[in-house]
C-alpha cells in the first residue's frame, strides 16, 4: 500500500482547520490503496489553533502535529514538516483552503504514472487585488528569466513529491530557503495539474508585503547570480560614461571651446553615482548576509513539542 504525508504549515488558522480536515478525509477516502498522514506544523500560533489541532488529532489517529518554538515563517514550517514526514509521497499545501483538497486524487494518479513532482498550477486566483496579481506575475516572469528556476507563469505553491525528491531536498541546508523554488530547481520528472485558486475560507492572509519582499529576495539571491553580474555591467557602463565625458571635456579645452560646469550638473552626477553605489552595496550585502547565516550553522527551527493520537491523548513528544 502506498503512503502519503500531507504537510500543512499552520499559523492562526483555528477557523479553517476543521473544514480543511473534513475535506481532506473525504478527498483521500476516494483513493484506493493509500494510507495517509496529515502533519500539521504549527508555526507558533497565538490563537486557539493548538487546541483545535489537539482535538483533531485526538479524534483522528492519522493527524499529527509539531509546534515550532517561535514563529519562523511558512517556508521554515514546510522544511520542518519535510524533515519529519516519512512516506512514499509528500505533499505540501496551505491551510486556508485556497488549495482544494479535492485535487489530491488527481495528483496522486499523476504520480502513479511515473511523475516524481506533481505541481498544482493555478490558472486563476480569486479574491486577489490587481496589485497582488501584477506583483506575482512580475516575480514569476523575472524568476523564469534571470534564475536557474522555471515556474509556471502564474506560479505554484501546492505540490506532491515522491520519496527520492524529498531525500534530495533534505540535502539542501540553506537557512533562507524558498521551498518551492528549491523543488523546481531539483529537476526530476515534473508535471502540472491546473486548478483555480480560491479565496480564503476564513481569516486573513499572514503574508505581509515585507514577507513577500523577503521571499522574493531569498529566491533571487538563492538561485541567480545575475544581480552580481548586473553590478559588474553597471560599473563598466558607469566607468565608460565617465571616461567619455572626460575626453569630451579635454577635447573641448584643447580646441578652445568654453566648457562651464554648473552646480546642478555636478550634483546630479554625484547623486546618481551615490545612489548606484548604495544599490550595489545593498545587493552585495544581501549575498554577504546569507553567507554569514550559513557560516553560523544555526538550526533552521526548534520543535517546542509534538503530539500524535498514536500515543496517549495526554502525552507529548519532547
Amino acid at each position: 500500500m502506498r503512503t502519503i504525508c500531507i504537510v500543512i504549515p499552520v499559523y492562526n488558522e483555528e477557523e479553517n482547520l476543521p473544514v480543511l480536515h473534513e475535506r481532506l478525509v473525504k478527498a483521500l477516502s476516494d483513493v484506493k490503496d493509500l494510507d495517509y498522514r496529515i502533519l500539521l506544523v504549527d508555526d507558533h500560533s497565538s490563537d486557539a489553533t493548538p487546541e483545535v489541532i489537539r482535538k483533531l488529532a485526538a479524534g483522528d489517529p492519522r493527524v499529527e502535529t509539531i509546534r515550532l518554538s517561535r514563529n519562523s515563517g511558512s517556508h521554515v514550517a514546510c522544511v520542518a514538516g519535510i524533515d519529519h514526514g516519512d512516506a512514499d509521497m509528500l505533499m505540501i499545501m496551505a491551510a486556508d483552503l485556497q488549495d482544494p483538497p479535492e485535487l489530491i486524487p488527481e495528483m496522486v494518479r499523476r504520480h502513479a504514472e511515473g511523475w516524481q513532482i506533481v505541481w498544482a498550477v493555478r490558472e486563476q486566483r480569486e479574491g486577489e487585488s490587481f496589485f497582488t496579481l501584477a506583483a506575482s506575475q512580475v516575480f514569476y516572469w523575472l524568476m523564469n528569466r534571470i534564475s536557474d528556476v522555471k515556474f509556471a507563469p502564474k506560479g505554484a505553491d501546492f505540490l506532491l513529491a515522491d520519496r527520492r525528491v524529498v531525500k534530495a531536498f533534505r540535502q539542501m541546508p540553506e537557512r533562507n530557503i524558498s521551498v518551492f523554488a528549491a523543488f523546481a530547481w531539483l529537476g526530476f520528472k515534473q508535471v502540472s495539474v491546473p486548478y483555480v485558486k480560491k479565496s480564503r475560507h476564513a481569516g486573513v492572509s499572514k503574508w505581509s508585503v515585507a514577507k513577500k519582499i523577503k521571499l522574493a529576495i531569498d529566491s533571487f539571491v538563492g538561485f541567480s547570480y545575475l544581480p552580481l553580474r548586473f553590478i559588474s555591467v553597471l560599473g563598466v557602463c558607469s566607468a565608460t560614461a565617465g571616461l567619455l565625458w572626460a575626453m569630451e571635456v579635454l577635447v573641448s579645452r584643447l580646441l578652445g571651446f568654453t566648457w562651464t560646469s554648473g552646480f546642478a550638473s555636478i550634483m546630479m552626477a554625484i547623486l546618481i553615482m551615490g545612489g548606484l553605489q548604495l544599490v550595489m552595496l545593498g545587493v552585495l550585502g544581501e549575498y554577504l548576509w546569507r553567507v554569514l547565516e550559513e557560516s553560523r550553522r544555526r538550526p533552521r527551527y526548534f520543535v517546542e513539542n509534538a503530539f500524535s493520537a498514536h500515543e496517549h491523548p495526554g502525552s507529548e513528544r519532547k
